[in-house]
């Protein structure tokens, strides 16, 4: 695809689209959810609106429940999810979403783990950040560190978002 039809693209995606945010953490509350804070003032700053915030422990059984009803609401547009991405045995974020994508996007996580190795070298590799389609809604997952967030919510996610929901909506 030509550079000239990215843009083309681009100017025909929504301005302003329904986000989720969820924080995988068993420790974390609303008030010391900094990474989640941070992906709710940078989606809004960029004229989105949260439709829905929560927390929740890094276990499957509940996870998956909060991912589904989210996914399955057709005024979501995304869900952004922070933390749970690393390679301890708590860590099952990936295990859970990636069981959940209808059409995964290799390339979300392979682009968080290039740019994140300009600033903490080889320790990237840890990083299991994951990505893709659950049906029509946009599902990206970041570290749980504000870092890794502001990296990814920066480089990657608000500047091609509009145009990965309105790809995923397309008839």
């Amino acid at each position: 695809m030509s550079t000239q039809a990215v843009l083309e693209h681009r100017g025909n995606a929504p301005k302003s689209l329904n986000l989720a945010v969820l924080t995988v953490s068993d420790s974390r509350t609303l008030e010391t959810d900094t990474s989640g804070a941070l992906i709710v003032e940078l989606s809004q700053g960029a004229g989105h609106q949260v439709l829905e915030r929560a927390i929740v422990p890094d276990e499957p059984d509940r996870m998956r429940p909060w991912l589904q009803a989210c996914s399955s609401r057709d005024e979501i547009h995304a869900i952004l999810v922070t933390g749970g991405t690393g390679i301890s045995a708590r860590d099952q974020t990936f295990e859970t979403v990636s069981g959940l994508l209808t059409k995964p996007l290799p390339g979300y996580g392979e682009l968080f783990r290039m740019l994140s190795y300009a600033e903490i070298g080889p320790a990237c590799m840890l990083s299991r950040a994951v990505g893709g389609l659950v049906g029509r809604t946009v599902l990206l997952v970041m570290p749980g560190s504000r870092a890794g967030v502001e990296l990814a919510m920066t480089k990657i996610i608000l500047p091609e978002l509009p145009h990965l929901v309105r790809e995923a909506r397309r008839h």
